[in-house]
């Protein structure tokens, strides 16, 4: 069986889970508006391996997001993750938010899926897909404008992140017609996270621990 640790702390999401052969065995996790993933990260660390009744020489990797989101939680998420791979010498394994924050969404009746995630001001963080997972836009920090997402109108659209409601307002109030589009608020988690975890396992997809950094893609200040 293969045990991973997945981090995922790029929103204001603090989450942890236990993956087993690409299953979530255990979940802690909890919204914290003031971002308190460094008082929250390793006791939910702990929490779960308890509650996966295993101990950090069980595990075969650790998995943590990437980025986009939050600079100050893809620190902490990526240090906490670097520290767990350094003590007990196993890979490291990194996903791309948006992606985790979609992974529950493929296959289903949408044609496409746009994750969105705040940037602050009228910046969204954002990456296309279509139904069965594969990428059409690749992640990027966007500006809300009346041509956002234009090629994909009149098509099953589910917007879904924490940046919907002033991306749906946007919309509205300037009459851009996404009204057949459904929009939905969500953070990304480390739910989402085993089975894509497990496959880059699989695949051997390792991270250099030592130099690996987050995906920022805007300037911090």
């Amino acid at each position: 069986m293969i045990r991973i640790l997945n981090i995922e702390t790029s929103s204001k999401n603090c989450s942890v889970s236990i993956g087993i052969d690409g299953k979530t065995e255990v979940l802690c996790e909890e919204i914290s508006p003031d971002y308190k993933h460094s008082e929250y990260l390793h006791t939910f660390v702990q929490w779960a391996l308890e509650g996966a009744e295993l101990s950090l020489k069980d595990l075969h990797a650790v998995c943590v997001s990437a980025g986009p989101g939050s600079y100050t939680g893809l620190r902490i998420g990526t240090a906490s993750a670097k520290g767990f791979c350094f003590g007990c010498d196993i890979p490291l394994i990194a996903l791309n938010s948006l992606r985790v924050l979609s992974e529950s969404h493929f296959h289903q009746e949408y044609e496409i899926i746009v994750p969105l995630m705040d940037a602050r001001r009228m910046e969204v963080y954002t990456a296309v897909f279509d139904a069965q997972g594969k990428t059409l836009e690749e992640t990027q920090a966007h500006i809300l404008n009346e041509n956002s997402f234009e090629k994909y109108r009149g098509q099953k659209i589910l917007f879904v992140g924490n940046a919907v409601e002033k991306t749906e307002k946007f919309f509205t109030e300037n009459s851009f017609g996404f009204t057949d589009s459904v929009f939905k608020f969500a953070e990304p988690s480390a739910e989402d996270m085993s089975y894509l975890s497990f496959q880059k396992f699989q695949n051997q997809d390792f991270e250099d621990t030592a130099y690996f950094d987050p995906l920022y893609l805007k300037e911090w200040k």
